[in-house]
């Protein structure tokens, strides 16, 4: 059985490990409830967005993507990468790096592959395996609409210029504090209307249905990518908040399980000393 200073020290650095979690936790969860109020608010607009594109695009007779709607032989892929910059937050960047992974290996397997990282983790994840042209981990310090579309005119550039024949999006879907939903998404080229059947109002287009829905489409990839980085930052203050709850209750486990074992080798050696006594008196009364 260990000493008692032994035992000390480790209760000392348990119960220090124990408030830095718990201070991680109400941090993570103040900065939970802001994330999670931005991205409830985007949602709507984003849905009614991407809604009103495929409404119009599904009554128009024919092609009217333009440059990101060309479906191309694909050869050249880009990956977006949503990560965090930071750990502690339990398998909320694994879980993205392991279905970028999968999804590689089952659908690219035979085709160049470049990742564009966003985030720290994922930068340092898949820089040993695949090229990993930019790293934007930067824009967690300021998450605006401003600077997320700096990376998404990049985006569409390089598809426009041919560079890329396929762009996806990998991120963690903010549901609840204890659920993220790793998320795969097509970027470009766009997706097509899954259905034609529209409802049959009479509205009048100015401009032309043609001229609004080429004007919709970059609007609503920049939308697209700010509402999948807003989603990830929000899972990773949940992902964060319940690791560090966890960590705090086993750490609290732990210091009781010790301070039980504290006691029990107490007791033994206070017990020994009264035997020694004992002892050492019936040996002076003999």
């Amino acid at each position: 059985m260990a000493n008692l200073k032994e035992i000390r020290n480790r209760i000392a650095s348990v119960s220090s490990t124990m408030q830095i979690t718990s201070a991680m936790k109400m941090v993570s969860a103040a900065k939970l409830k802001k994330a999670q109020d931005a991205i409830v608010q985007m949602r709507p607009y984003s849905r009614k967005l991407t809604e009103l594109l495929q409404s119009l695009s599904s009554t128009l007779e024919s092609e009217t993507g333009g440059v990101y709607a060309d479906q191309r032989e694909i050869s050249n892929v880009l990956l977006v990468v949503v990560t965090s910059n930071r750990g502690l937050c339990g398998a909320f960047n694994s879980q993205i790096i392991k279905m970028t992974h999968s999804h590689i290996e089952s659908n690219y397997k035979n085709k160049n592959v470049t990742i564009l990282a966003i985030g720290k983790k994922g930068n340092d994840s898949f820089a040993k395996t695949h090229q990993v042209i930019q790293n934007h981990s930067a824009i967690f310090d300021d998450l605006t609409f401003e600077n997320s579309a700096k990376i998404a005119d990049y985006l569409m550039d390089s598809f426009a210029n041919k560079t890329y024949d396929r762009i996806d999006l990998l991120y963690n879907v903010f549901k609840n504090a204890a659920n993220q939903i790793p998320t795969l998404e097509q970027f470009l080229p766009i997706v097509p209307a899954q259905s034609k059947e529209t409802t049959s109002l009479d509205y009048i287009f100015e401009p032309s249905k043609e001229e609004i829905v080429l004007e919709l489409i970059p609007k609503s990839l920049k939308m697209q990518l700010y509402k999948s980085i807003r989603d990830s930052f929000a899972a990773e203050h949940g992902a964060r908040m319940t690791a560090m709850h966890k960590a705090t209750d086993n750490a609290n486990e732990l210091k009781n399980e010790l301070k039980l074992t504290y006691n029990k080798a107490r007791q033994a050696a206070i017990t020994n000393e009264i035997l020694e006594i004992v002892g050492g008196a019936e040996a002076l009364n003999n």
